[in-house]
């Protein structure tokens, strides 16, 4: 069953036929409060899908299903599944479920695509034999505080240097932004895990390679992301980035790159100075003048459009930071506290 996947499974991607020309595609979108951002990614969707593609919204509200019912035709029907339980992966399993081609393509209500997208991700799949091909994220936002969110996610201090949003040579990866996969390679794997709120594309793939599929990079096809627009949402979704990551790391030993202990280090670095003020200040004034340098000299090594909203991105950047490494660390003690209960009852 698709979202049942654990790591124990011995499961295996059977050797896949070669896709044949003119290949059909599926092309699979969740969405949920999307109603304002779906119009234009369904209309480039539209744009270059073909005639025998297969388009499939699954739908957590009901003005998100309207606006996708509104948008299609009979030429390009759009079929509306219904996400009763409103995560992003029971979205996507839901979709699955009913995908009928052999290629299958992620699109965010919130992602931009380019036009010739279908046409190179499937070029990508005939060439390379991976069974999940993508590029790079990149945020766009024009004006307020979700165009500083775009600087600082797309600037090295945002990025940390994660292939699939500053990649520059093409190849195999862990992850990649979205993706075209092999139908069959996720019918092999489980599809997404429906445990996995967040993170579940990572997870899914480190499942993909594990069971012997690559992950294939072009950083050449460039994604457009919508960012927040306000702190708090920001804040909140880093968070549960965090949470997401420390997940897939309990259930992928190994899975876990340096760079990402990054921030958890700094979270427990300032909660630690915290705790030692009452009686030494200096190791908190030290810190945080520390990152807050760190933070002023990335912003400006980062460009003009950076150095123009220097306090903003700042702020966006140290966001992103101290929510997903706060995740991360509150997630391993939620774990370790709950693993540590349940030692002493079985002492």
């Amino acid at each position: 069953r698709l979202g049942r996947a654990v790591i124990s499974d011995p499961r295996r991607i059977p050797p896949l036929p070669a896709l044949e020309a003119g290949v059909a595609v599926s092309f699979v979108i969740p969405a949920r409060g999307a109603a304002s951002v779906l119009e234009e990614c369904l209309r480039r969707i539209l744009a270059q899908s073909e005639a025998r593609d297969q388009i499939i919204v699954s739908a957590a509200d009901d003005a998100s299903a309207e606006v996708a019912r509104r948008m299609g035709g009979t030429t390009r029907p759009i079929e509306v599944v219904d996400n009763v339980e409103g995560s992003t992966p029971a979205a996507l399993n839901g979709a699955l479920a009913v995908a009928v081609h052999p290629v299958v393509i992620r699109i965010d209500a919130q992602s931009r695509i380019p036009p010739d997208y279908r046409e190179r991700l499937v070029q990508l799949l005939r060439e390379t034999g991976a069974v999940n091909v993508g590029g790079r994220q990149v945020a766009q936002a024009q004006s307020g505080f979700a165009a500083a969110v775009a600087i600082a996610m797309n600037s090295p201090l945002g990025h940390g240097g994660a292939p699939y949003r500053a990649g520059t040579s093409g190849g195999p990866v862990d992850t990649v932004y979205l993706g075209a996969f092999r139908r069959e390679a996720l019918t092999a794997v489980g599809g997404y895990d429906a445990s996995f709120l967040t993170n579940q594309d990572a997870e899914l793939n480190e499942r993909l390679r594990r069971a012997g599929g690559i992950v294939w990079l072009d950083p050449t096809l460039e994604v457009g992301y919508l960012p927040r627009t306000r702190v708090r949402d920001l804040a909140r979704q880093f968070l549960n980035y965090g949470r997401g990551r420390a997940a897939t790391a309990r259930r992928h030993p190994g899975s876990l790159a340096p760079r990402q202990l990054a921030a958890p280090l700094l979270v427990g670095l300032l909660v630690s100075s915290v705790a030692l003020a009452p009686w030494n200040a200096v190791p908190l004034v030290v810190l945080s003048a520390g990152y807050g340098a760190a933070l002023a000299a990335g912003t400006v090594l980062a460009g003009p459009q950076a150095r123009r909203r220097l306090p903003q991105v700042m702020l966006a950047t140290g966001i992103m930071h101290l929510a997903w490494g706060t995740g991360f660390v509150t997630a391993n003690l939620r774990r370790g506290g709950r693993a540590s209960r349940r030692s002493r009852r079985q002492g």
